[in-house]
């Protein structure tokens, strides 16, 4: 039984038990991915968000290590799409995120994961897939998918596919 195939599934909802089976869902993400595609990531620390970015990068192709840009904020990444792994947790204001200039990352031709994207919903793409990731216990997570446009709503049906 694959990883995919032990992932509770509900609605537009999704339950991972483990950080390999967190993984194992962004890597089904990776492997789905398009070049200009967003994927916002939001939840509390620990989460679980660095982890499932690390499974999306991994479904890229990516072979480089994944560790959480707060320091730098944007990490750059290559696989079979370039990766853009943004993390916005040390931004305070809007305006922060605005003035950073991320138009070249969000309209580009790489795929974007935002971590903390709860502080910029304002200045980012009004379509993309969010993922709200929650704590069950000490290693499970729900993963709640909203989609805001066509493509992300085909994603999320694939994903929540029963079989």
């Amino acid at each position: 039984m694959t990883t995919l195939e032990r992932l509770s599934r509900t609605g537009h909802e999704l339950v991972t038990r483990s950080p390999e089976e967190t993984q194992g869902l962004g890597a089904r993400i990776g492997e789905m991915a398009a070049p200009g595609d967003i994927y916002l990531l939001s939840g509390p620390l620990g989460a679980g968000k660095t982890c499932f970015t690390q499974g999306i990068a991994r479904g890229l192709g990516v072979i480089e290590p994944v560790v959480s840009p707060s320091f730098v904020l944007v990490r750059e990444l290559h696989g079979r799409l370039p990766l853009y792994h943004i993390d916005l947790y040390r931004l305070d204001d809007i305006a922060e995120i605005v003035e950073l200039g991320l138009d070249e990352y969000l309209y580009g031709n790489g795929v974007c994961v935002i971590e903390w994207a709860e502080k910029g919903f304002g200045a980012l793409p009004a379509e993309h897939l969010l993922f709200q990731i929650g704590y069950i216990s000490e290693n499970e997570r729900r993963f709640k998918m909203t989609a805001s446009g066509h493509r992300y709503q085909e994603m999320v049906s694939q994903l929540t596919k029963k079989g």
